[in-house]
């Protein structure tokens, strides 16, 4: 028994999310960074100021092409807090470029619903 009754074999690390952001929840840059939020490496080497955890290292390699917050968040098996404070010192380092989703298109007005309504009943 190791003497933690309430952790089991399933449990994983418990504070290891705490550890790989030295205890922040959120970034300092203060960007908000959406699930569908799309992410790249920049194109140009960039040395800034970051010491670089094997965590930042990873998502640098998988961001040579865009790809969501989401699936960094999956392909590191990651919580998706802590993939946000770790791009969010990638992005005050520059060493990647985020761009936002499009904003959700309008929807239709109704005279339009009415008009492909009357073109589909014409069919």
């Amino acid at each position: 028994m190791s003497g933690h009754e309430w952790l089991d074999e399933e449990a994983g690390p418990v504070v290891r999310a705490f550890w790989l952001t030295g205890g922040r929840t959120a970034s300092d840059n203060r960007t908000d960074l959406d699930l569908m939020t799309l992410v790249v490496r920049t194109p140009e080497p960039v040395y800034g100021s970051l010491l670089l955890s094997p965590e930042h290292e990873a998502i640098l390699d998988l961001a040579h092409q865009p790809l969501t917050v989401a699936e960094v968040a999956s392909a590191l098996d990651l919580a998706v807090g802590v993939v946000r404070v770790l791009l969010g010192d990638l992005l005050n380092d520059r060493r990647i470029t985020v761009r936002r989703p499009s904003s959700v298109a309008r929807f239709p007005t109704t005279r339009i619903i009415e008009e492909v309504i009357h073109g589909l009943q014409a069919l």
